[in-house]
């Protein structure tokens, strides 16, 4: 039996490990502290400026925040976004080399309270807001903006009291009184009860996450555009986001996500969210906010002390997690896959139709396909596996999203005694289709989301405990697309609107 003591024991090369009596690999000099990766050891005052740099290039090299333009940060307390609220104090303070040019704002949502102002927001949050107030994302637009920027600052500087402190502090004061005074409607037990009966509807806890981060992303657009800002900063870490590209293709949002994990997130128009904490690993913010006593706050969710398989991204996050403790390349290896997806067609924001992007998550429509499909072939699996086979009629080309049947001529706004030619007119009795006493028609959302959507309202038991705000623009939507149909033979076609 070989044993290392007996002869070759002094040519066997022992595997150095990195430790902390090391010298920083920077500056070569102090003791290093901390170890990022193998070989990378920092020293306190290093990692600090190693991190504030990631933060200030990440902003630089994308030049999608333009001097002066007020930006949101979405803090949710945790230890990513609070690292990320105290990378832009730092680049406020005096003592910055490099000062941020922007103004900035807070938002925080507690799910727990302040969730229920979703259930009072308008339809046209659900719209994309035109982007003719944005400014082109090139070089000498920003360079436009850096001049514009600074002539402003010295026409502040002559006046003291147009300075950006007093600016800030006042239009921070004006927004708590505009809460204060009732900007956003109040809530009562009516909207706590409808959220309840709205989650309660929900049968897996995949859906009830998905549904729960739709409505916080228009609550924080709402609060954003109603505000005047232009840009939303979110702080999902390198981590988060990896997590977020295995879980979305597992739940289908594959079409979308160069826009779900990349940098910047033009699908809502006129307000931009961006990421710049996507290059921090959970690790390195988790040693920055030790190390420099960023506090962070942990509010339980709808996945605390959840079971592994209890839902699609919980066992997502396990997966990786547990990969990256025995393959710490894991990580990084599936966040630089990310960065090279890139959609097919750009959005337009300005351009596409609204009836082209999905009700919720407002990305583009991947169910609108060719006819020879991967999607096409799901639909017909799933109607083939149903328990009513498919009629006499069914033909593979035909295949329709499943769902209840289509309305009626009734159902359409038109009175069935004026297209079929009916002597009786239907609006005198109790259920006729113009009286007043006939139940609303509950609109059919499937044809409205992309494949994603209709899982998440496949798994709830009743459509109507959405809020209003949804199933008033499903309605609107579904009166145009009639509208369209009826005048489409005095459409023109985009070939034909062509000069010659």
């Amino acid at each position: 039996m070989c044993q290392v003591d007996e002869e070759y024991n002094g040519q066997l090369e022992h595997r150095v490990t990195p430790r902390v009596s090391k010298k920083c690999v920077k500056c070569k000099e102090n003791t290093a502290v901390l170890i990022i990766r193998a070989g990378d050891a920092f020293c306190r005052g290093c990692f600090k400026e190693y991190f504030i740099h990631k933060f200030r290039a990440m902003l630089g090299k994308n030049r999608v925040i333009f001097p002066g333009e007020k930006v949101l940060l979405a803090v949710s307390g945790g230890p990513a976004s609070s690292s990320m609220l105290s990378q832009v104090q730092e680049g406020l303070s005096r003592d910055a080399p490099k000062k941020l040019r922007f103004v900035p704002g807070i938002i925080y949502i507690d799910e727990g309270v302040h969730l229920e102002q979703v259930l009072s927001l308008p339809s046209s949050v659900l719209e994309a807001g035109s982007s003719a107030t944005e400014k082109p994302q090139t070089g000498s637009s920003y360079k436009a903006a850096v001049d514009q920027f600074i002539h402003t600052r010295k026409n502040q500087n002559q006046h003291p009291d147009l300075s950006v402190e007093n600016t800030q502090s006042h239009l921070s004061s004006q927004s708590m009184q505009e809460v204060q005074n009732g900007i956003t409607s109040p809530i009562t037990p009516e909207h706590s009860q409808a959220l309840q009966r709205l989650f309660a509807s929900v049968r897996t806890l995949t859906a009830k996450e998905d549904l729960l981060h739709t409505l916080r992303q228009h609550l924080i657009l709402h609060t954003a555009r109603t505000q005047g800002y232009t840009k939303v900063m979110m702080g999902d870490s390198c981590s988060r986001l990896a997590i977020k590209l295995l879980s979305n293709i597992s739940l289908g949002r594959g079409a979308s996500l160069a826009t779900d994990t990349g940098f910047s997130d033009p699908r809502y128009g006129d307000v931009v969210i961006v990421r710049p904490m996507r290059d921090y690993s959970s690790k390195e913010i988790a040693y920055y906010n030790r190390m420099f006593d960023i506090p962070s706050v942990f509010i339980p969710g709808l996945d605390t002390k959840a079971q592994d398989k209890a839902s699609i991204q919980r066992l997502t996050e396990s997966f990786v997690t547990k990969l990256q403790t025995d393959f710490p390349s894991t990580v990084s290896t599936i966040y630089r896959t990310s960065e090279k997806l890139h959609t097919a067609c750009p959005p337009k924001n300005t351009n596409t139709q609204p009836s082209a992007k999905c009700l919720l998550c407002v990305c583009a429509l991947d169910t609108k396909l060719e006819e020879f499909s991967a999607y096409q072939a799901t639909l017909i699996s799933e109607q083939l596996s149903q328990r009513r086979g498919p009629g006499p009629g069914f033909t593979p080309g035909t295949a329709a999203a499943p769902g209840p049947p289509p309305a009626s001529s009734a159902g359409q706004g038109q009175c069935c005694s004026t297209g079929g030619g009916q002597s009786q007119g239907c609006g005198t009795g109790e259920g006729g289709c113009c009286s007043s006493a006939k139940e609303p028609e509950i609109v059919d959302l499937k044809s409205l989301l992309c494949y994603s959507c209709r899982l998440t309202i496949k798994d709830m038991t009743a459509e109507d405990a959405l809020p209003q705000y949804i199933l008033s623009e499903a309605e609107r939507r579904k009166r145009r697309s009639q509208m369209r149909e009826e005048i489409s033979e005095f459409l023109l076609d985009e070939e034909e609107m062509k000069p010659s």
